[in-house]
């Protein structure tokens, strides 16, 4: 798919299914009375809290938390020394926090039970670990809380796997392994699960870098089905009460299952472009598919695209993947001729997407099998782009040059957008600084800021944070966890 050139409004109504997306949006107001927020998809009922259990808030990955965030300074800023870099952190029911990392020193897969409010050790606020089978570097990255508030992931050994906390009588805490189901039959040897979400009826689905899909039930067996030939899958996959989400280099698909057998309910390719870019981890989207909608909060399902030089959110219908929209974004950023790109899941809500640019983000490595990067390298200009979906197509809200460093998540407790951002100039060097930044949703200006530790220790690399129960922001960095609340 090229870019648009055309009005949205000509190209909505081409497309299939633009009358009944039409009849969906027949409600919406004019675009100056809009809310900025909307309705979550119900609760999964075999996730733990909503906005906390996964990397991306919900099975939906719509970025989007209930809690409020630390809102604007001043604020007190902690970090949490893990020697691990530390891509995912999630809370339970019971306050605590489960982050899974990847140590420093052999890149093995660690998992951090944090106590908020322990003394701090030689591991931070860590008050138990335990390591697991090493995978790829995207393999196991991906992991969710269930409802027992048991830590769910695939390790390196093809082994789906259940980790529990518990108490010992002497007030020390344990992580332990409750489950495992073997994947060793459905993953090939030479294959990494990248991706993993339980849907509505309790089934875990699951994805590999080399486009299997697999899905386990309650018979604890998996039923796969291969994509085809060439297609990857390098970020996770969503799901909701309408199926499975999962981007691949090529393509979104939604599959569902129909008995034993996985079925594929709508494939819509995309542009992905000519090559990976720069600040992207494979040649193709960087999104998690993302749900969203006005009416169940799952109507659409959107992704970033990869198109050269601008890439646009493309919107659909959930039920039938017909196109609703597609719109360019990051412009302002990109606004002296520069490319733009995204490696992040886009916040989606109602009937709105927010969009972060990545386009340069100097990742210190890629997977493997990633390809080079044309051009090899380039400026990191950032660049945040709010799009509306309206009664004919959608619409950019706003577009700035804010140049986020982490994956944001907006609040509708407050309705600000919370991320880090990478200070200095477009030509990142190591020695840049980091700040916490507060984003007004409403109109994409920056409310708040304050400064974060700024050695290279510290790189948020484009990493997902965690809002906390309480109000606090805990964001990954390549060495732990920095933790930013209120005074």
């Amino acid at each position: 798919m090229v870019q648009i050139h055309v009005s949205i409004s000509r190209k909505a109504l081409r497309i299939a299914g633009a009358t009944s997306a039409l009849m969906l949006l027949a409600a919406v107001p004019s675009t100056a009375s809009l809310p900025t927020a909307g309705p979550l998809a119900p609760a999964n009922p075999y996730l733990g809290p909503v906005g906390t259990a996964t990397m991306h808030g919900d099975a939906g990955s719509s970025d989007v938390t209930p809690l409020p965030g630390p809102g604007i300074e001043p604020h007190e800023v902690t970090a949490f020394p893990l020697m691990s870099a530390c891509p995912t952190i999630l809370q339970g029911s019971d306050g605590l926090i489960v982050s899974l990392c990847t140590t420093m020193l052999g890149q093995i897969p660690t998992i951090h039970l944090i106590d908020p409010k322990a003394e701090a050790s030689p591991f931070g606020r860590s008050v138990a670990q335990l390591p697991l089978a090493k995978g790829s570097l995207l393999g196991g990255v991906y992991a969710y809380l269930d409802h027992e508030n048991r830590l769910v992931a695939v390790d390196g050994n093809r082994q789906l796997v259940r980790i529990a906390h518990a108490q010992n009588p002497d007030g020390t805490w344990r992580l332990e392994l409750s489950d495992v189901i073997d994947l060793s039959g459905a993953v090939a040897a030479d294959d990494n699960v990248t991706g993993l979400a339980p849907d509505w009826t309790g089934n875990v689905w699951f994805a590999t870098g080399h486009g299997t899909v697999g899905v386990v039930g309650p018979d604890r067996i998996a039923h796969t089905i291969g994509l085809p030939e060439g297609e990857q899958v390098q970020n996770s996959i969503s799901t909701s009460p309408t199926g499975t989400a999962v981007a691949t280099t090529h393509a979104l698909y939604q599959l569902s299952r129909k008995g034993d057998d996985i079925a594929v309910d709508w494939r819509q390719p995309y542009d992905r472009g000519p090559a990976r870019n720069p600040g992207q981890l494979s040649w193709g989207t960087g999104s998690t598919p993302t749900y969203f909608g006005p009416s169940t909060g799952s109507d659409f399902v959107t992704i970033v695209d990869n198109a050269h030089p601008t890439v646009s959110v493309r919107v659909y219908r959930s039920d039938t993947g017909a196109e609703v929209c597609s719109q360019p974004v990051l412009t302002a950023a990109g606004k002296d001729g520069s490319p733009s790109g995204s490696e992040n899941s886009p916040i989606a809500i109602g009937h709105s997407i927010y969009v972060a640019g990545t386009y340069g983000y100097p990742y210190p490595t890629t997977p493997e099998g990633a390809g080079p990067a044309v051009p090899a390298t380039a400026p990191f200009n950032g660049g945040m782009t709010r799009v509306d979906i309206d009664p004919v197509g959608c619409h950019v809200v706003w577009d700035n040059t804010i140049r986020s460093s982490a994956v944001p998540h907006l609040s509708t407790a407050d309705n600000n957008i919370y991320t880090v951002t990478r200070d200095g100039s477009a030509d990142t060097t190591p020695l840049d600084g980091y700040s916490f930044a507060v984003i007004d949703s409403k109109d994409g200006t920056q409310i708040g800021s304050t400064t974060m530790p700024a050695t290279v220790v510290h790189d948020t690399l484009q990493m997902s944070a965690l809002i906390t129960a309480s109000g606090e922001y805990f964001q990954g960095t390549i060495s732990g966890i920095v933790r930013v609340r209120a005074y």
